[in-house]
């Protein structure tokens, strides 16, 4: 059985917050994304890469994903209604899907408008 994937052991310690302000400031100068990654890796003796963490693209990559989730749930709800828009039988139900479908449609294209104002923010800060 592999070890990573049977992780049921659960170790409690506790620390000052100095400790604490401590450990946190060494993890966040590395790659390991959760602390108990790090906490790991520094107790079982495996190699940590230090890094230098760019806040602005962590920031960045942060909004993007808040940005991914919102854009599927959009893209759900407007094939729903163009799924909808095909199955109307009658005019009064075609005109509520087509409302529907147009405001989906909005709301899809303002997304898209904020990531790309985003990007555009983010490229000028790197050609500073």
């Amino acid at each position: 059985m592999n070890g990573n994937n049977n992780k049921s052991r659960v170790v409690n310690f506790r620390m000052t917050p100095q400790e604490y302000a401590r450990m946190e400031s060494k993890w966040k100068r590395t790659t390991c994304r959760k602390l108990s990654d790090f906490i790991r890796h520094r107790v079982l003796d495996k190699p940590l890469v230090s890094t230098h963490r760019n806040r602005s693209l962590d920031d960045f990559m942060a909004e993007m994903a808040l940005l991914r989730k919102e854009l599927n749930s959009i893209g759900v709800n407007f094939n729903q209604a163009v799924h909808k828009l095909h199955m109307a039988d009658t005019p009064t139900e075609l005109k509520m899907w087509l409302r529907v479908f147009q405001k989906d449609r909005q709301i899809l294209l303002d997304q898209v408008e904020k990531i790309k104002l985003k990007i555009y923010s983010i490229a000028d800060e790197w050609l500073q």
